[in-house]
């Protein structure tokens, strides 16, 4: 054994993060099998060289390969033929980064709303300065000649698929009321949905916002924004731009529709009299 450097079975399954019922495996379906037995034991032993290969053997399989066709390539191997194995599974490795980059960033989003709702008093209302955030925003929906809420919704999925054709639709759909509908009083229909995704284009505007919560299912809100138009009057100040609904608590997490957790964000400022003097701030 001079002039190389040998393992014992365990040894090798520790060095190569594997175990030995694999290396057995692996042995006995002739992909690698001991470079030796020992004179007076008949103990098997591996290669410091077999290192790289078995390394090699568990990284093709993890991308995909079998474990035939990666035995398929130990009597056929050329410097060539592994460049070329070799540049096919890195693509499948880079796809497949791709892919859990987009799946951890979509439970990143999931995982913000549960956590920007712990802990709140969800009776409560505030009057909080937001900075902006990245959605998606779609066009303004369509509910005309009968077209409902689903209507709507499926028309901006559709759309969205449609302008942005690689975009996540997975991410959580929350609905914009416009300052002429909350004026007025009109909780009924969102003027528009968007997608909560760190990949959008478009932005949340960075302002102080009215905020508060209730309970239900969608569009069950319509107490909810009155008793916010009134907590804003009264506390000094005024709506000067767009509702934004957000659903922190869904069906990802909660099984009961009815207990849904629903964060309205109105866009406010202070009101400033006729002397230039601002009203009451909210404490």
């Amino acid at each position: 054994m001079a002039g190389n450097v040998f393992f014992s079975v365990s040894e090798f399954a520790k060095l190569s993060r594997t175990t030995r019922n694999t290396l057995h495996h692996y042995d006995a379906i002739g992909l690698l099998s001991p470079i030796s037995r020992g004179e007076d034991n008949n103990y098997r032993y591996y290669s410091g060289e077999q290192l790289a290969l078995i390394n090699v053997v568990r990284i093709l399989q993890a991308s995909g390969m079998s474990l035939a066709e990666i035995k398929a390539l130990k009597d056929l191997r050329t410097p060539e033929l592994m460049d070329e194995i070799f540049a096919r599974q890195r693509e499948k490795i880079d796809e497949k980064i791709a892919e859990w980059g987009r799946a951890e960033k979509l439970l990143f989003t999931f995982q913000k709303l549960i956590r920007s709702v712990q802990g709140i008093d969800e009776g409560s209302m505030t009057i909080q300065f937001l900075p902006p955030e990245a959605i998606v925003l779609g066009d303004l929906n369509d509910v005309s000649r009968g077209r409902s809420d689903y209507d709507a919704l499926m028309t901006f999925h559709r759309a969205i698929r449609k302008k942005f054709a690689d975009l996540d639709l997975n991410y959580p759909v929350s609905a914009v009321f416009s300052e002429e509908q909350i004026k007025r009083g009109d909780y009924e229909r969102p003027e528009r949905f968007y997608l909560c995704s760190p990949e959008g284009r478009d932005r949340r505007p960075a302002a102080l916002y009215a905020i508060g919560y209730a309970r239900g299912w969608y569009g069950q809100t319509d107490e909810l924004y009155e008793r916010m138009v009134q907590f804003i009057d009264q506390n000094g100040f005024e709506i000067c731009g767009d509702a934004y609904e957000e659903y922190p608590l869904n069906g990802i997490c909660i099984v009961d529709p009815k207990n849904y957790l629903i964060r309205i964000m109105i866009t406010v400022r202070e009101k400033v009299d006729n002397d230039g003097k601002k009203g009451k701030k909210s404490e």
